[in-house]
C-alpha cells in the first residue's frame, strides 16, 4: 500500500506531469529534495512506468473510435502469441486487453474515418490467423476518458 504522500504525488503528476519538483513539492507540502527522492523511488519501483502526452484524438484528425471484440477460433498458443505481437505493432490500437467472457480480446481502436476503419479490419484483423469472430462497437460519444488512477487522499 502506498503512503499518503506517494498517493498525493501520483495524483498531482497524473494531472500535470510537467510540474517542476519545486511546484510539486509546494503542492504536497514537502521539501524539494524529499519530493525528488520520492518521485525517483516511485520510478525505480515501476509504479511510475513512463510519462506521456494525452492527445485529443478528434482534434488530431482521428474522428472514429471503436471498441473491437475479437474471439479466436482455437486458443493455440501460436495464434495467441501472433495476435498479441501483430496488435502491438499497429498504432491504431491504443489499448488491448485479454478478457474473460464472450470475446478473448477487447481493443480500443482510433482511425481517421469509416474508410480507414474498413481498411484496418480488411487488411489487418480479418487476415490474422485464428480470428473467428470480430464485433465492433463504434463510439458515439466519449463520456469519460480519464486515464488517471482514482487515488483517494
Amino acid at each position: 500500500m502506498l503512503e499518503i504522500k506517494d498517493r498525493q504525488l501520483l495524483a498531482e503528476l497524473q494531472c500535470d506531469s510537467r510540474l517542476t519538483m519545486q511546484e510539486l513539492a509546494d503542492r504536497i507540502g514537502m521539501s524539494t529534495s524529499a519530493c525528488w527522492r520520492r518521485v525517483k523511488a516511485l520510478e525505480n519501483d515501476g509504479i511510475i512506468s513512463r510519462y506521456a502526452v494525452i492527445v485529443d484524438t478528434k482534434k488530431a484528425g482521428f474522428g472514429l473510435s471503436s471498441m473491437v471484440h475479437v474471439s479466436l477460433a482455437r486458443h493455440e498458443q501460436k495464434n495467441v502469441d501472433n495476435f498479441i505481437r501483430e496488435v502491438s505493432r499497429h498504432p491504431e490500437v491504443l489499448e488491448c486487453f485479454a478478457t474473460s467472457g464472450e470475446a478473448d480480446f477487447h481493443l480500443r481502436v482510433v482511425v481517421e474515418d469509416m474508410d480507414a476503419y474498413n481498411v484496418f479490419l480488411d487488411e489487418f484483423i480479418f487476415k490474422l490467423p485464428g480470428v473467428s469472430q470480430v464485433r465492433s462497437n463504434i463510439v458515439l460519444k466519449e463520456i469519460k476518458t480519464d486515464t488517471a488512477l482514482p487515488f483517494k487522499i
